[in-house]
């Protein structure tokens, strides 16, 4: 089985948090909604690549966000292609009143709570992801 090693990151802000609509320009998952996630390039550290992927992607520095809590790797089987499975690394990080800056990848974002998250069409187990964390 082929796998692809991803990061998720979601960004909290009080009680609520960041959810971004994947855009018509990306290459999967097109206009399902998700964490901030990138895939980790060789080995690279994942923490790392998910400090990446928040500031390209929604513009938000390291100086301006706090790992929470980070989980063991989960495989999460793609139905989007066969034998392929992702090796998601999770991360929770902690930003006050942060401003979103979306970059091409995404064409919207949300401050949601949890509960509001099954109101939302959402990459595969993004919740099973989000609940590890919390």
């Amino acid at each position: 089985m082929f796998s692809t090693k991803i990061v998720t990151s979601f960004i909290r802000n009080d009680d609520k948090l960041l959810i971004l609509k994947r855009s018509d320009k990306v290459k999967s998952m097109k206009g399902l909604w998700a964490g901030i996630s990138g895939i980790i390039e060789e080995d690279e550290e994942p923490l790392k690549r998910a400090k990446i992927e928040i500031f390209e992607e929604v513009g938000i520095t390291e100086d301006k966000i706090t790992l929470i809590k980070t989980t063991e790797e989960m495989k999460i089987n793609s139905p989007q292609y066969k034998n392929h499975e992702w090796k998601i690394f999770p991360f929770l990080f902690e930003s006050k009143d942060p401003m979103v800056k979306l970059n091409w990848e995404n064409s919207e974002f949300r401050w949601i709570t949890i509960e509001d998250l099954d109101k939302y069409e959402t990459v595969p187990s993004l919740q099973k992801v989000l609940l590890n964390l919390l």
